[in-house]
């Protein structure tokens, strides 16, 4: 009888390579961008980073990006180490990476790629697949990128990095506009269904309080602290990507209790993929229609002012008003050094909007639940109504949310006098 072993998967040997634009008039610290490229490397199965550099160049090349002579510097150090992938952080022509792996022969993916591959290594739900398919399909329809056929594909994704065994998006755009269209009507229908329960959860007097953030600031920690939820969390760059719902309970000023709906929603990130910002807008409806946004901050993070406002554009992108509620959330302060936490909590305290945390061991937690309650408090306003008997849901309504004073029968219907807050008449007119 024979012998049986297990079969390892060989990780995939990856390059990550920041180009440096010196031209670039809004350049940030290259550094942290490659730190970060490398972190969306690591969050991908199987990619093994054996090296990461930044190259500095003063303009892109239009037909390979680089240099001659850096093209040839940095084939002899990938052929050195006998890297397979290339991962550039920044945008790569179709003609550029078709030049590029030609002369280098390695795949090649530029960071567009790389975050679909993650999101749909990522993606759990119906709506997440096919939303993140689309985008794929979007992006590939410029470019019709092929796998290199010496790496194996041995786990889910989108084929960017994959080989053999694997189905190919078709070369002919027509195929793939077909595809796109069917597509489209799978997530119509799905869509449709989640429409249906988003106007179940409006009959509901709950305010919704949407968590927004930069990736791995903290949010799902946060989610899970507050709620006792079990969401996925990993120190790891879009650990989560579906949204997650919960209903938590919040002490009011009067002892009582407050309901709201706390919604746990993707992580952002600079440079987001555009097809991923329209793919994933359903996804962040949940954020639009939001009551309170809470823009949770990594404030340990040197480049945590950056994050900020590449979250408030997305934000921007997605719809949401200038005006929109938002609380900025200063998670992870417990990573701070005595002097910089001593800054950062005096600083938060000098301002309504912003609290100071950190949701592993709780600290600054309470008074933002607090915070979060007290802006639902609502004065209340006694309205005068006039109920159709054949209304009697409105009615039973009415009574449900306690804010019926008195009661009378007349000819036209219950006579009502209540005592509610501007949410409540909202809804109430809404039903």
């Amino acid at each position: 009888m024979g012998d049986y072993y297990d079969h390892e998967v060989e990780p995939t040997r990856a390059w990550v390579i920041h180009p440096d634009i010196t031209s670039d008039r809004g350049r940030r610290d290259a550094q942290p961008r490659l730190d970060e490229a490398v972190s969306l490397a690591a969050a991908l199965p199987d990619i093994e980073v054996l090296g990461a550099e930044i190259v500095r160049l003063p303009k892109t090349h239009p037909a390979a990006l680089f240099g001659k002579g850096k093209i040839a510097e940095l084939k002899a150090r990938l052929q050195e180490n006998e890297v397979e992938l290339v991962l550039v952080d920044g945008p790569v022509t179709p003609v550029q990476q078709r030049n590029l792996e030609k002369e280098w022969k390695v795949k090649l993916l530029d960071r567009t790629g790389l975050i679909l591959e993650i999101f749909s290594d990522r993606a759990r739900t119906r709506e997440g697949v096919l939303q993140v398919e689309m985008a794929a399909l979007s992006y590939q329809r410029t470019r019709l990128v092929r796998a290199w056929t010496h790496l194996e594909r041995q786990r889910g994704g989108l084929g960017f990095v994959g080989g053999p065994g694997e189905t190919q998006i078709e070369a002919d755009r027509r195929a793939i506009d077909d595809h796109l269209n069917r597509l489209r009507k799978q997530l119509a229908r799905v869509i449709k269904t989640r429409e249906l329960h988003r106007a179940s959860r409006a009959k509901i007097p709950f305010p919704i309080v949407a968590l927004v953030g930069y990736t791995n600031a903290g949010k799902s920690t946060f989610f899970n602290t507050v709620t006792g939820a079990d969401v996925f969390v990993k120190d790891m760059l879009f650990a989560t990507l579906d949204p997650t719902m919960r209903q938590l309970k919040l002490e009011t000023a009067h002892g009582g209790d407050r309901d709201i709906i706390l919604s746990d929603t993707v992580g952002f990130i600079s440079n987001l993929p555009t097809q991923l910002v329209a793919a994933f807008r359903a996804t962040l409806e949940e954020v639009l229609d939001a009551d309170l946004i809470l823009h949770v901050r990594d404030i340990s993070a040197d480049e945590t002012e950056d994050q900020k406002t590449d979250v408030l554009k997305i934000l921007s992108d997605l719809g949401i008003k200038e005006d929109a509620p938002i609380i900025e959330v200063w998670n992870k302060i417990d990573k701070l050094d005595d002097e910089a936490r001593a800054a950062r909590l005096e600083r938060a305290e000098g301002r309504e909007d912003v609290f100071a945390i950190s949701a592993v061991t709780g600290e600054g937690v309470k008074p933002l639940l607090d915070a979060v309650s007290a802006y639902f408090e609502e004065d209340k306003i006694e309205r005068d109504l006039i109920v159709p008997y054949s209304e009697g849901k409105k009615r039973a309504w009415l009574f449900a949310e306690g804010v019926v004073q008195s009661e009378a029968a007349n000819e036209e219907g219950y006579a009502l006098k209540v005592l509610w807050t501007p949410r409540q008449e909202k809804q109430f007119r809404d039903m």
